[in-house]
């Protein structure tokens, strides 16, 4: 149930961006804008368009790559320590919750949902477990 849920976290919109100009969905894997049905994919984000972008901009690859290493901690079956998914799940909203900000408010509504499907996925299977971290 848990790594099927952290899977899932991969159809989802993790930043809805609503301007005057449309809507712009930011899934972990690329930048879909529904009304053109144009994709611009992470590695052309990365490669081709981040030349000159603000460095904030930047938050989003972190954050999918915190969350990739979550999901491999996650599938590492008995070599998995629960304390590092669950804490690159929160580091990994966190970043995102950076990179959703880091739009000025003049550009229309930014809706973070990435940050608290993740900060919710670490709550819900591995809050015990970063619990214990700071018991000690």
């Amino acid at each position: 149930m848990r790594r099927l849920a952290l899977l899932a976290l991969l159809a989802v919109p993790w930043t809805v961006l609503v301007t005057p100009g449309g809507t712009t969905f930011v899934y972990p894997w690329g930048l879909v804008n529904p009304e053109t049905l144009h994709l611009t994919t992470l590695t052309d984000y990365l490669f081709v368009y981040t030349t000159g972008l603000p460095e904030r901009l930047l938050a989003w690859p972190v954050s999918v790559v915190l969350y990739l290493a979550a999901l491999a901690s996650a599938f590492a079956g008995r070599f998995e320590d629960r304390r590092v998914t669950g804490g690159l799940l929160v580091i990994a909203g966190l970043s995102q919750a950076i990179f959703a900000l880091g739009f000025p408010r003049r550009s229309g509504t930014v809706i973070p949902l990435g940050t608290v499907l993740l900060w919710t996925a670490a709550w819900w299977f591995h809050w015990p477990d970063l619990r214990s971290t700071f018991e000690r």
